[in-house]
């Protein structure tokens, strides 16, 4: 494996750290609707408000960003395709920018706040769409799981920074101070100008050049990334077999060049293409609900539930379970997802989760069922065991689903439909977390599945999950984009 161009080191770290958008914004709001400044500012704990009334008011600032993104996922497909991966990706740093300004000016204003956190979801819900597509464009066939990896291994990068952001602010800035939540949320404007400054370093996608009938210009950008003359032999034919996939899929249609509602057809109107997408479809809403980004999402909250006390305590467990998750999906990026291949590490990763998931069902289903103290004897050392399962679960869900989902769906679409059906795919995926973070509030009240039902819910689908990828999943690696998108039909 020759050691990678700077143009290829540039795209890992621009487009590669674009997953960092959804994860630091998980980790600083995780942290952020548990200071006492930012409760107080918003009325989070507000003494005229129901139970269910506050659950309703926390998850819309918690969902708020997903709710963006659904919009956001068919805006990357359009203006990919009009401008490009490299402008799209540069215009979604943009408009994160400015919706995190909003947000961090907002000084107490709740409408504002939802509005912010909206429009930052607008740019952040394109990185799900522009960053794994460019980097399994551009990657040659043996680094393309590493790449892709890195971009899903960012969210808990993302999610590190968050939580110690946070954390820090809870210990040095004043609870009475509205700089205690204003100033960890700067670290989104600050992550966002550091990839806008690689992107000059990048080069536009070679199959978007090749779609938009810019061949020389492919040839060089492919030249550039392989560290190559845009006229060499192997280059040429990769060209070759880029504009061979296109014309196939043009000629069935009976068209010379795709139009903006030929994709549409191409992934709607083919038996093929609309399998494929249910296939994918169904690792979405299998990855989403099986739980772990509930609990990054909410983890002082669950942490709480399991014996955990003080408020600096819960953030300091919040922030280690971040450097967890970040650490296993690392190692798996690295290590496991080229090299064991793509099933192993989500079967791998999904008996970790269900294994820990388990646990802490049945842990809670006895605390709750007799009554249990969780600071004495026997009962307390169960509970750290709970709590270690909490990071368990990250593990699992880093080793398995988080880089498969974003890997696959590259994969195993044709890349006249691969923008598109991504598009529609991150949308539901959007769809899903927005929904999962405004149900998980109401799901644990008293009056619903309680905590413990919740945890019984959540291994349900990871079960299910296990099944889908030992039956169903084909092993993709060490297969160009051409074959992977051949092997489900």
């Amino acid at each position: 494996m020759r050691f990678p161009t700077g143009y290829i080191i540039c795209a890992a770290i621009g487009f590669g750290l674009l997953g960092a958008a959804k994860g630091l914004d998980e980790g600083l709001i995780a942290i952020t609707v548990n200071l006492p400044s930012f409760v107080r500012e918003y009325g989070l704990d507000a003494s005229d408000l129901s139970a269910a009334a506050k659950a309703n008011r926390l998850s819309n600032i918690t969902s708020m960003v997903h709710l963006g993104s659904l919009p956001a996922a068919f805006l990357a497909f359009l203006l990919s395709d009009f401008i490009g991966p490299l402008w799209t990706m540069r215009q979604l740093c943009l408009l994160w920018i400015i919706g995190a300004i909003i947000v961090i000016t907002s000084v107490g204003n709740y409408s504002q706040l939802i509005g912010g956190r909206f429009i930052m979801g607008l740019g952040m819900g394109q990185a799900g769409i522009i960053g794994p597509i460019y980097l399994a464009e551009v990657a040659p066939t043996a680094w393309r799981g590493l790449l892709v990896g890195i971009y899903a291994s960012s969210e808990y990068i993302g999610i590190l920074i968050g939580y110690f952001a946070g954390y820090g602010a809870s210990l040095h800035l004043s609870d009475y101070s509205d700089q205690q939540w204003i100033i960890p949320q700067s670290c989104q404007i600050m992550l966002a100008g550091v990839l806008l400054l690689f992107s000059v370093g990048c080069v536009e996608s070679p199959r978007y050049l090749c779609k938009a009938n810019r061949t020389d210009q492919a040839a060089r950008a492919l030249g550039r990334l392989r560290r190559l003359p845009s006229d060499s032999p192997s280059i040429v034919e990769e060209v070759r077999e880029i504009q061979r996939q296109a014309a196939a899929v043009q000629s069935k249609e009976g068209r010379r060049s795709l139009q903006l509602l030929e994709p549409w057809k191409l992934l709607f109107g083919q038996a093929a293409n609309r399998y494929r997408l249910l296939f994918l479809l169904s690792a979405q809403l299998l990855s989403q609900w099986s739980g772990t980004n509930a609990i990054t999402t909410y983890a002082p909250k669950f942490f709480s539930l399991l014996g955990v006390t003080g408020q600096s305590e819960k953030l300091l467990k919040t922030a280690i379970f971040g450097a967890v998750k970040l650490a296993a999906a690392l190692i798996c990026a690295i290590f496991f997802i080229d090299q064991i291949g793509r099933k192993r590490s989500l079967m791998s990763g999904i008996t970790l989760q269900l294994l820990a998931l388990l646990y802490i069902a049945i842990f809670l289903t006895v605390t709750s069922s007799l009554s249990v103290d969780t600071h004495s004897g026997a009962a307390h050392r169960a509970a750290i065991a709970a709590i270690a399962s909490i990071y368990v679960t990250g593990i699992g869900y880093a080793f398995g689903w988080n880089s498969v989902q974003y890997l696959i769906n590259a994969e195993m679409l044709p890349s006249s439909v691969r923008t598109l059906g991504t598009s529609i795919l991150m949308c539901i995926h959007y769809a899903n977390r927005f929904a999962l973070t405004k149900a998980v509030p109401t799901m644990m009240l008293a009056d619903a599945l309680q905590p413990k039902g919740t945890f019984w819910f959540f291994f349900v689908v990871a079960f299910l999950g296990f099944l889908w990828g030992m039956f169903l999943l084909p092993e993709t690696s060490r297969k160009n984009l051409e074959e992977t998108s051949e092997m489900i039909r």
